[in-house]
């Protein structure tokens, strides 16, 4: 059993902040050349297949999400995952202006 601060030498924040239904994407293969760590691998070989969030990936690995958050972080600095994060509340449409599109395609 290793320890949370032992993963992360003793990081607790990542940089940038992970939000936890932000969406990893894995961009390179997990092979032995790969200067990464054993979680770290774990993680790039989940993400790899398919677009998974923080969340996810810490369920999947059993790790504390603060711990995937910065092990993500040091992953996205070398280039080897893609992170899309969430829409923010004040960019997403308006419930007005839904509701007149649901009115709309019911008058069709």
């Amino acid at each position: 059993m290793v320890r949370p601060y032992t993963m992360t030498g003793g990081r607790t924040r990542p940089e940038p902040e992970f939000d936890l239904i932000a969406l990893v994407v894995g961009d390179v293969d997990v092979t032995p050349e790969l200067p990464v760590g054993p979680e770290q691998a774990a993680l790039l070989r989940l993400c790899r297949a398919n677009a998974l969030s923080v969340a996810e990936l810490a369920a999947e690995t059993d790790l504390p999400v603060g711990v995937v958050r910065v092990l993500l972080g040091d992953l996205l600095d070398a280039e080897y995952i893609r992170v899309s994060r969430p829409v923010p509340p004040a960019l997403l449409p308006d419930e007005h202006i839904l509701q007149e599109v649901i009115d709309g395609l019911r008058a069709l």
